[in-house]
């Protein structure tokens, strides 16, 4: 299991900004990935950047109380808590709205750690995805980089260095960072559903396609599988089967970004070509 921070919405976000230069569809922006910041980090598990009960108390304080967490955090760094309580500090900081210093503490306490290269990995890997939650992709794409760098054949960092590479529009980047996740873990639906939003930026819609089926094969009810495969059958002039994709995607995740996305898209397909 990794350490993930909440941007569960921010895939299908990138799903939409894969379409730009469509007229059609909408484009998310990162304010949206933002309001995922009110979720909160799962502390970490093993490899850790640092040890002891105290570390462990002021993380297991993060879902419930972060505002608890970042004043013991501080508290424990006036004491000498060092990247401990460094670590505990930035992430409390992401949960109570603030991703980009949470992010920038991270990367600090990644550069300046001697713990092995994976904990660093994981370390450097969160920057990266508090870098997308504030729209910064390019510190996103830098941070996970340095990641992928210390761990370069872990499936979920290769995963959010795509997802950094996607919000640029480097398209060929994220699908060669999401082939190499593909080879070291081939049942991975998301990396199949972002690596066929990249393809279809790319012009190359069959493989788009395949992937989409290959992770609806994996899981029918995955909501932005759903979201991307309504996106190719309504370029590919299949209104019916993207209507019903995108109602499928609403009824299975009312509250999700990717709903959210498909209620724009049905509202669109609903105006009729002229407001496309």
């Amino acid at each position: 299991m990794r350490i993930r921070l909440p941007i569960a919405g921010l895939a299908a976000a990138l799903l939409a900004a894969a379409v730009a230069g469509a007229a059609f569809w909408p484009q998310a922006d990162s304010p949206a990935a933002r309001e995922d910041a009110e979720r909160l980090p799962i502390p970490p598990v093993p490899p850790r950047i640092a040890q002891g009960a105290r570390y462990e108390h002021c993380l297991a304080q993060l879902p419930n109380d972060p505002q608890g967490a970042q004043a013991d955090a501080e508290r424990w760094a006036q004491e000498g808590g060092g990247a401990g309580a460094a670590h505990c500090r930035a992430l409390a900081r992401i949960a109570l709205g603030d991703p980009a210093g949470g992010a920038a503490g991270l990367e600090q306490i990644a550069g300046d750690s001697t713990a092995p290269g994976e904990a660093r990995a994981v370390v450097f890997d969160q920057a990266a995805q508090a870098w997308l939650m504030d729209g910064d992709a390019a510190r996103a794409f830098a941070a996970a980089t340095q990641a992928a760098a210390l761990a370069p054949d872990t499936p979920d960092l290769l995963i959010d260095r795509a997802l950094a590479a996607e919000a640029l529009g480097r398209w060929q980047d994220a699908v060669d960072d999401l082939t190499h996740a593909l080879d070291g873990d081939p049942r991975r639906a998301d990396a199949l559903v972002l690596r066929g939003s990249a393809l279809r930026h790319l012009g190359r819609v069959a493989q788009a396609c395949d992937d989409v089926d290959r992770a609806l094969a994996l899981d029918p009810d995955d909501a932005e599988a759903l979201l991307e495969r309504g996106i190719l059958r309504q370029r590919g002039h299949d209104d019916g089967g993207a209507r019903a994709d995108w109602e499928r995607a609403i009824a299975l995740a009312p509250d999700s970004q990717a709903a959210d996305l498909a209620q724009q898209n049905l509202a669109l397909l609903e105006a009729g070509p002229e407001r496309r």
